[in-house]
């Protein structure tokens, strides 16, 4: 007899049996390898189940060796489609705009990645990304292939059309795998048209999609262009997970062509090169000073035992029984380079006092001078042969956390530093290169930059991209104040060049442009020829959108010429116009109204390579018509567009 204060557990279903639900539940049970993805969720592989169920081959689709999932045509059709989109400066939010050649852009990846395709196309040296683990918890991005632009306005990456966040991509979903690889793919096919032939892409990843994620890279880079998978040591201790307890994650790596991509460097001891040159070529350069003699090396090589002179006339030779011009015995001590190469690279070469040397003077006495040698870092990096553990250690989640937390973030999912600076020293990326980040979260990639330059003086750039994704609610990140991600990646970036500038007194480049991703700078049309009358003439007369600025056309020019938005701006006056000067001569840009025939002279003068005007901006059409007549007469180079 049940207690009648205990609820019941025992439900009517209201309803007949779901057989179907039933036998799908039994064939996954004795059939687990037949089950798959298909666009309405979970579904049996008929074909597969057929040959489960039989001795012999069973015909049916062709095999073949790739990596299918629904989704996957729109997938690349989506990598493919152009964007009308554009990207705006913000000037408030960034450092040093007109002179900084970093740049952070807030948007969705995807269509950012679009808009840089001309203007980076092969000019990354380095991409370190960390995607969205397909945790079935946090998944931001959610690509639509199929909807209608209205859907599409709604589904921006965060409220679906009952605005309910889009950030849970749960493990029973029936496309839980198929989400994200449609979510990655397209990112990663644009990605490689941004790599340097020489370049490498990083990509951290845990065991949820390593194997999928392995698939769809050796697809698009090609599997002769995959050069390891590395694991790497997340924390030191873990007392989740039901049976191991997870404590590494994996790097995939890939490079653009393997022909072309430099060795990895297996590392060195940089603190260890802790002097620089203050003039001459190699200004800046870290290096260390190393004996020229050294008692390890023996042989009777007469040409690398000889007299080198000291700054007070003496002359000094490491010990032995014999001396030049004598042919050395074995057991004499010889310099490490030959006369000829001493002769060759004396400007590596620095003679100092000491307090104890191994050398010896004419007399025989002990020396009161040594000599070295400067090893320069770049030199060794350039040269090594050694090459990186496929296991990394040093580099665990927890360094990244307090590096944050002293920036006064408070912030738990940031990759630390170190593991950024460390694979740009193994790629080898040198001073003036370009790395990119298109998940940029908490912009630990820019704050390595920024102190792998401080230590060597480089002019590394990078290019930073993150979607604007709200903090959760509650969290510190939000009680800090910060709205987004974004907003917190950029003031990571403030505090941690601030810090290394006042550490270390670096004169590089700390600042760093915001371009946030929004709709073009052009004015929609929305009427049919039929609907003109009179009265709405006056609505086309400038095709531009009333709210964009001179600021806003200015990046659409460079993004549409194919101009890295890294490049010095400067505003000069021209005839009393404003114009806007890019890599000196590079290109010009004026959208300021009444433009006409003594405009074009002027402007004439310093020959620019490119320029443009906006069509609302001559005087009249005979203006438009004598400026485009005068810019060939009198700058024949000079390439000239009207927005």
């Amino acid at each position: 007899m049940s207690d009648a204060n205990q609820p019941s557990t025992d439900k009517l279903d209201m309803q007949s049996p779901d057989l179907v639900s039933q036998n799908f539940e039994k064939l996954v049970e004795l059939f687990p390898n037949c089950v798959t993805e298909s666009a309405t969720g979970k579904a049996i592989d008929f074909d597969l189940l057929k040959q489960e169920l039989s001795h012999a081959v069973v015909e049916g689709n062709k095999e073949r060796y790739r990596l299918e999932w629904p989704g996957k045509r729109e997938a690349i059709v989506t990598a493919n489609l152009p964007t009308t989109k554009t990207l705006r400066p913000v000037r408030e939010d960034s450092v040093d705009f007109d002179n900084t050649e970093n740049i952070y852009i807030e948007g969705d990846n995807l269509e950012v990645l679009k808009l840089l395709q001309e203007s980076y196309l092969g000019k990354i040296k380095m991409i370190y990304i960390d995607p969205p683990y397909n945790t079935g918890r946090d998944f931001v991005y959610k690509d639509n292939f199929h909807q209608s632009d209205l859907i599409n306005q709604v589904q921006s990456g965060f409220r679906d059309e009952l605005n309910k966040r889009l950030i849970v991509n749960p493990d029973t979903s029936g496309r839980f795998h198929s989400d994200w690889l449609s979510m990655i793919f397209p990112r990663l096919k644009i990605a490689r048209n941004l790599l340097r032939d020489d370049g490498v892409i990083f990509i951290s990843i845990d065991d949820n999609e390593v194997d999928n994620l392995k698939k769809i890279c050796n697809e698009i880079f090609g599997e002769e262009n995959f050069i390891g998978c590395a694991g790497r040591i997340t924390k030191k201790s873990n007392n989740k997970g039901d049976f191991w307890a997870p404590n590494f994650d994996y790097l995939l790596t890939y490079t653009k062509n393997i022909a072309l991509a430099e060795e990895f460097f297996g590392g060195a001891n940089i603190s260890a090169y802790n002097l620089s040159d203050d003039d001459g070529p190699r200004k800046g350069e870290k290096y260390q000073l190393v004996r020229l003699y050294m008692s390890t090396i023996q042989n009777r090589n007469p040409e690398q035992r000889f007299w080198i002179e000291c700054p007070d006339g003496s002359k000094v030779i490491p010990p032995g029984k014999t001396f030049p011009p004598e042919r050395p015995e074995l057991g004499d001590g010889i310099w490490r380079w030959t006369r000829k190469k001493f002769e060759e690279e004396k400007d590596k070469i620095v003679i100092k006092q000491v307090r104890s040397s191994n050398l010896v003077t004419e007399d025989g006495s002990p020396a009161k001078w040594n000599v070295f040698t400067k090893t320069y870092l770049n030199d060794v990096i350039d040269n090594s042969s050694a090459k990186p553990n496929s296991f990394i250690e040093d580099h665990i989640n927890q360094k990244g956390s307090h590096e944050i937390n002293e920036l006064g973030i408070k912030f738990d999912y940031s990759k630390p530093s170190s593991l950024i600076k460390f694979l740009m020293e193994i790629c080898k990326v040198k001073k003036d290169d370009v790395v990119m980040d298109f998940f940029g979260g908490s912009s630990t990639t820019a704050d390595s930059l920024l102190q792998l330059n401080a230590s060597d003086i480089g002019k590394r750039k990078f290019i930073m991209v993150q979607i604007p994704e709200p903090s959760e609610e509650n969290s510190e990140v939000a009680k800090a104040g910060f709205k987004t991600i974004s907003d917190l990646g950029k003031e990571r970036i403030r505090r941690a060049a601030k810090k290394i500038k006042e550490e270390t007194g670096a004169d590089i480049d700390y600042g760093f442009r915001v371009y946030r991703l929004d709709e073009s700078n052009m004015q929609d049309v929305y009427y049919r020829p039929q609907d003109f009358d009179q009265g709405k003439m006056d609505l086309f007369g400038d095709n531009v959108k009333p709210e964009r600025t001179e600021d806003d056309l200015l990046s659409q020019v460079m993004l549409d010429w194919g101009l890295p938005l890294s490049l010095k701006i400067e505003q000069v006056n021209v005839s009393g116009k404003k114009v806007f000067k890019v890599a000196e001569n590079s290109l010009f840009a004026c959208f300021d109204k009444g433009i006409d025939d003594a405009f074009a002279k002027e402007i004439a003068k310093e020959k620019p390579l490119r320029i443009v005007f906006k069509d609302a901006g001559f005087k009249d059409d005979t203006a438009k018509t004598n400026v485009k007549q005068l810019l060939k007469q009198l700058s024949p180079e000079t390439e000239m567009k009207v927005l």
